[in-house]
Order: C-alpha cells, then structure tokens, then sequence
C-alpha cells in the first residue's frame, strides 16, 4: 500500500506520531521510499533520532546525514504555510497528527488552538491545491471531542474535519480522509498517567465527577484505525474505532486497589464533558459498519456514494452505551501494563 512511497507525518514526535513511525518502519504497510517527522521542536526531533538509531549520544553522523536516510526529520510548523509547502514537495501521503490537544490549555488559549488545529490543516489543504503538489492522501487525526463539540479543542478539531472533507472537492488529485478516536491510554497528558502520578506521591486521586465515562484504546490500536482508513476509505470518509468505555471511577478504582488513597470528586473542568460521543445522532443516518469499525460518510452531497446508504447504524455512539465492568477494567489495564505495580508504558518506552 505504501511501497515506494514519500511518508509526512506532521506532528510526528508526539505519542501516536512515534507509534505511526515505527509501524510504518516495520514494513507491514509496504515499505516506503521516505518517511519525514516534521514538526517544531528540535529537542524532541533530536531525540526521536536517536532512539531509532539506537544511538546513546549525538554523532556528527545522526547531524549531517539525515537527508539520506530513510527516517528523516524537518523543522518547521503547520501554522507556517512556507514550510508546509516545503515539506508537501516531497510527499505522497500525508499523516496530519500535529495538534493543540490539552483541553484546558485550548480553553485559555483558544486562539493558539485555531492555529495549530484549523489554520495548520487550511495550510496543508492551500499547499497542495494552490501548488498542485500530487499529494495522493491526506489522513487528518482527529478526536471524539469534535463530535458535538463543547470545548475549544473539539470545536477546532470539528473545523479541521470539515476542511479536509471538503478539500476533495477542491484537489481532486488527492483523496482527503480522517480517522476519529477517545483517550489513547498511554499517552501523556491523559487521566490514567495523572492517577499513577497521584498515587506516587500518596493521593488524593482526583475524579472531576463520577458519572464520567470514557473510550479508552491503546496507541496501537489508534494506528490500525489509521491504517484501515489508509487502505480502505473513500474520499471524505471518516473511520472510527470500536473499542470499549469505562467509568473513570473504576479506571481509579482499579490503579488504587488496596493502597489507602483517598479519592476525591473535584468538579467537572472548563470544557469537559460527562460522556464523550463518537458519533452523533445527526451523523449515525450517514454511518455505516465496516468491520471493526464505524465509517461516517461525508455531509457533502457531491461526495457521497450514489444511491441510498445502506444499514446505517441510525444510533448515537456514545462511550455511556456499553461500559465495561470493574473487573473488564482491570483487566484491560493489566494486558496493557498500566497497572500501578507494572512497569509503566508511556510515550518514552513506545520505541523500545
């Protein structure tokens, strides 16, 4: 699928974008010419390169060789349009995972996230139509806060699906996609890090309210979502994973176990909501069942397939619809060693 081709990961030192390095490395997607990891921070950039490399210190030759390599990394930011378009030259496919994605810190700075989020996917979108660069497919990553969103991060993510959908209508050249999940369990950032952390230093362990629930997935399982919507998606197609929920007190209740730790309902966050929902009640007559997963086809009549869609699922996807029991909870954190007594798996581990 992938064989000879020039791989963009925008955002490519975060927690998916180094899971989406190394799966692409391992050839299962066919092996591809190029893969560049573009993004703004040089430490992180640095530091990626050495992992892979197994280097244990800086070399002249991680520096200086790094254009000839089949892992490559570039400087530059979605937000700036001269160096998207510099990076877009050499690609195929394209892997938009650059985002502003903390909840609280869109909400204080809502326009940063419009920026990055909305501004940055329009850069991507204007490179390749206003340059005619024969970019193949775009993936836009993006979350299930879009989905009747109540927060900044989700109303930008929202906007940034819309743009990539209707890209197709403008670069026809180029198939415009998107893949849409909940809380990727190892990443930083989210609740169950904050919770291991919490319980290091002796508690509380802190629950906004206790009716939350949540989606919860591995990394691993956010990259087959984005490699199934690489080999099967039609243009303006959105895919989404099936994968469990739980309450968040049972995620606590499951990491404190017998530790005497107090936990403690601080009240809900600005912009955050009880249930997150994949797929709204408005979208679930245009959402279909492909596999393991759920495709919403685009709002756009021009993109739609023709004739009626069949079997839509006609429901609301919410994670409050099929929560998973404690001891399912317990379970799945042990299988992904996330357990307090585990060796703790975040995105610093994920390259070994």
């Amino acid at each position: 699928m992938l064989t000879g081709k020039r791989v963009l990961v925008t955002g490519g030192t975060g927690s998916l974008g180094k899971v989406l390095v190394r799966r692409l490395l391992s050839g299962e997607m066919g092996v591809p010419k190029q893969i560049t990891v573009f993004s703004r921070d040089e430490a992180k950039q640095h530091s990626m390169r050495l992992a892979f490399q197994r280097l244990p210190i800086a070399t002249d030759e991680v520096i200086y060789h790094n254009f000839e390599r089949l892992l490559q990394f570039r400087i530059g930011d979605v937000r700036d349009p001269h160096s998207v378009t510099t990076a877009l030259r050499d690609a195929d496919v394209v892997f938009n995972a650059a985002a502003l994605k903390q909840v609280p810190s869109c909400e204080y700075f809502p326009y940063e996230a419009v920026q990055t989020n909305i501004t940055g996917a329009e850069n991507i979108i204007r490179a390749i139509r206003e340059s005619r660069i024969p970019v193949e497919t775009v993936v836009g990553i993006s979350t299930d806060k879009a989905c009747k969103p109540v927060n900044v991060m989700g109303m930008t993510k929202a906007l940034q699906e819309r743009l990539f959908v209707r890209a197709n209508l403008d670069a026809e050249q180029t198939r415009f996609i998107g893949v849409r999940y909940g809380n990727v369990l190892a990443s930083r950032g989210s609740v169950i890090p904050l919770f291991h952390e919490q319980i290091r230093h002796g508690g509380p362990v802190t629950i906004t309210t206790a009716e939350m629930t949540r989606f919860l997935l591995s990394l691993e399982q956010a990259v087959d979502t984005v490699f199934a919507a690489v080999r099967e998606a039609a243009r303006g197609e959105i895919y989404i994973p099936r994968v469990p929920s739980a309450k968040v007190t049972d995620v606590a209740a499951a990491l404190v176990a017998d530790h005497k730790i107090e936990t403690r309902i601080t009240g809900i966050r600005p912009g955050e909501k009880v249930h997150e929902i994949l797929v709204s009640e408005e979208e679930a007559h245009r959402t279909i069942q492909r596999g393991d997963y759920y495709v919403i086809q685009p709002m756009l009549p021009e993109l739609l397939p023709a004739g009626k869609i069949e079997n839509p699922i006609g429901r609301e996807y919410s994670s409050a619809d099929t929560v998973m029991t404690r001891a399912e909870v317990i379970e799945l954190l042990r299988r992904h060693k996330l357990m307090v007594s585990d060796r703790f798996v975040y995105e610093e581990d994920i390259l070994a």
